[in-house]
């Protein structure tokens, strides 16, 4: 009965795909990642939008400020007005060019640039994050999927022995509370379809952000083989190289970028300026030269406070980025404990679990049809097979996620 059973639920396995996915070719885990990553996506386009923008303003703020071009006419008499009335009266013209404080453009220069490679980590960031989100959601897709071909073949047996219950029933062999519980088992297997159907709908919901019309291609039948994580010591070594990291990096290197300029402020500031000034006639003209500078003479409460918030601001982007550590390193060491526990259970299933389900089932059929166990048990022992096939297929999804999740960690060179 049991060969029948699966056979039956194979065709029906068999027919279902030809008709769902005959057209539609399988969304793999990388090629999803692969059109997720490289697609012209808002998320990406504004940290590059910033960046160049940074770019520009580090070549905007390391130029000498506008000069300034002064004119006047000076010494004009007031009772008559006349140029020529007077010999100090003169048209003057003048030029000033500021030059800022020591290094304090190169400087300038330094800092945007430093902001532009934070917008460009951050882009990394993003990429690495949206790696991780598409997995997620595969193995999501890929769970729903899988399983619902799972609880259909369950679905199948339940259905064939309905038909045969129905007959041993109008023969009055079995209650009507047998064929009643039968049904009711068919009832609930219907509604773990739709739970199944909901959970892949908001998979695909969730892949769609990514990789649009992609998101409903169908999963392939079998999970694609994952890399070794390698070792906890290998990837907390390379947690320093994590864009998030490398972000906070970049953030410090500004940060005394802004030391080296606050430091700038305890040099004069420098100012040249030139002057004509043209009498007309036959009298003499005037010419000037002159430099002007601003002396820091009391830095107590304006350059020292500003030199000692610019390193306080250095302490806490360190601190940042110490915590920041911390919290990957703790992802590491879940994500890890995950990977191994999870291997372990699913080689149980694997080697065990799943055999016995199956025999459980076997000896139940046998069992009952030599009428040595009631039909609730029969059930009971259908049931518990597909608890046990359901239970190892999350279990290989969870196993998945935890590898994506030590693969966000690790970066390529995992």
């Amino acid at each position: 009965m049991l060969k029948i059973i699966g056979a039956m639920a194979a065709a029906f396995a068999g027919l279902a795909s030809g008709v769902t996915y005959a057209a539609d070719e399988p969304l793999e885990l990388n090629e999803a990642v692969e059109i997720a990553v490289t697609a012209e996506d808002p998320a990406y386009a504004r940290f590059d939008a910033r960046a160049a923008a940074q770019e520009d303003r580090a070549v905007s703020d390391s130029q000498l400020p506008d000069p300034t071009l002064r004119t006047a006419i000076a010494n004009v008499p007031t009772d008559t007005f006349a140029f020529g009335q007077e010999p100090m009266t003169q048209a003057q013209i003048g030029l000033r060019q500021e030059i800022p404080r020591g290094s304090t453009l190169r400087l300038n220069r330094y800092k945007r640039e430093g902001e532009a490679e934070i917008e460009r980590m951050r882009r990394e960031t993003t990429v690495r994050n949206v790696e991780l989100a598409v997995r997620l959601a595969w193995f999501d897709k890929y769970y729903a999927a899988n399983a619902q071909t799972v609880v259909e073949k369950s679905r199948s047996a339940v259905s064939e022995l309905i038909d045969a219950l129905a007959a041993s029933y109008a023969q009055g062999k079995l209650t009507s509370q047998d064929v009643l519980r039968a049904e009711l088992e068919l009832s609930l297997l219907d509604d773990r379809l739709a739970e199944l159907q909901q959970r892949q709908a908001l998979a695909e919901a969730e892949l769609s952000r990514f990789i649009g019309a992609n998101a409903s291609r169908p999963a392939p039948d079998q999970l694609p083989p994952l890399s070794s994580p390698g070792s906890v010591e290998e990837i907390e070594q390379r947690l320093a190289r994590h864009p998030v990291v490398r972000v906070s990096d970049a953030m410090i290197d500004v940060e005394e970028t802004d030391i080296e300029l606050a430091k700038q402020a305890y040099k004069p500031a420098w100012a040249i300026e030139g002057g004509y000034g043209a009498r007309g006639a036959d009298r003499s003209d005037f010419a000037s030269v002159g430099v002007s500078l601003t002396i820091p003479l009391f830095t107590g409460k304006r350059q020292d406070r500003a030199l000692s918030a610019a390193r306080k601001d250095k302490s806490a982007a360190e601190l940042d980025r110490a915590a920041t550590l911390l919290d990957l390193r703790r992802d590491l060491i879940r994500a890890y404990a995950d990977w191994t526990q999870l291997e372990r259970r699913v080689s149980l299933y694997d080697d065990a679990v799943i055999k016995r389900a199956n025999e459980t089932a076997d000896a139940s059929i046998s069992a009952y049809g030599g009428g040595l166990a009631d039909f609730p048990e029969l059930i009971r022992s259908q049931l518990a097979e597909l608890d046990a096939e359901l239970k190892r297929l999350e279990l290989r999804i969870e196993r998945a996620k935890a590898w994506a999740r030590l693969s966000y960690l690790a970066g390529d060179e995992q």
